[in-house]
């Protein structure tokens, strides 16, 4: 489903012709709340940049919202880093001298905008960041992967918005709300569940009989 099918499907089930920028909010927000309640493989993002000697920062990507994985590439060789906080940071390598100057072994979120290195780089070397951000709305890019491959939670999501605006009946907003529920948990088994297994590990998924 493109952006102009749901926007059609929404005003024809709400029978309401909402000014755009209101059906726009409408399904933004119900991107939002999905994009937020399941790790799908579309909300992941993978860059590769680099620290050089003696600067212990590295500035966060634009669209930067949450970190799977930080990587620090030593001779072709990923180590990955680990997370603490900025004070432990601090704690561990108090002073700007080479003496704790060294390959990355943790980050931290320093602020919205960089990360800090424990301890600092005694070199230059390549970092690969593993992220979490918001892909581009179905608004601006009129298809994504969610309105192509799970259009049933992003159409009653919306609905629900759409409805709950209105300020419809109560028993309506509750049909809207089990139906999304219901799309939602069969997207949750997708990207949560059958994402994250495969059947020469896991086995295939199987229905206990009775």
């Amino acid at each position: 489903m493109n952006y102009t099918q749901l926007v059609a499907e929404i005003q024809s089930y709400v029978e309401n012709e909402f000014a755009t920028d209101d059906i726009n909010t409408f399904i933004q927000q119900t991107e939002q709340r999905v994009y937020n309640a399941i790790q799908l493989p579309a909300i992941r993002k993978n860059v590769t940049g680099s620290v050089s000697a003696g600067n212990k920062y590295l500035t966060c990507p634009s669209d930067w919202l949450a970190t799977f994985s930080m990587a620090v590439s030593v001779d072709g060789e990923y180590t990955y880093l680990r997370d603490k906080d900025v004070n432990f940071i601090r704690e561990s390598f108090p002073s700007t001298s080479s003496v704790f100057y060294g390959v990355p072994e943790y980050y931290a979120q320093f602020d919205q905008d960089s990360f800090i290195l424990g301890p600092t780089p005694d070199d230059n070397y390549s970092v690969e960041l593993h992220y979490y951000y918001y892909p581009q709305s179905i608004v601006v890019a009129g298809t994504t992967w969610l309105g192509d491959n799970f259009d049933s939670v992003l159409l009653y999501g919306s609905l629900l918005e759409a409805y709950t605006y209105m300020k419809g009946e109560a028993d309506v907003i509750a049909g809207y709300q089990k139906r999304y529920d219901e799309a939602l948990a069969l997207l949750k088994t997708l990207g949560d569940g059958k994402n994250r297994r495969d059947a020469y590990r896991s086995g295939q998924v199987r229905v206990p009989v009775n």
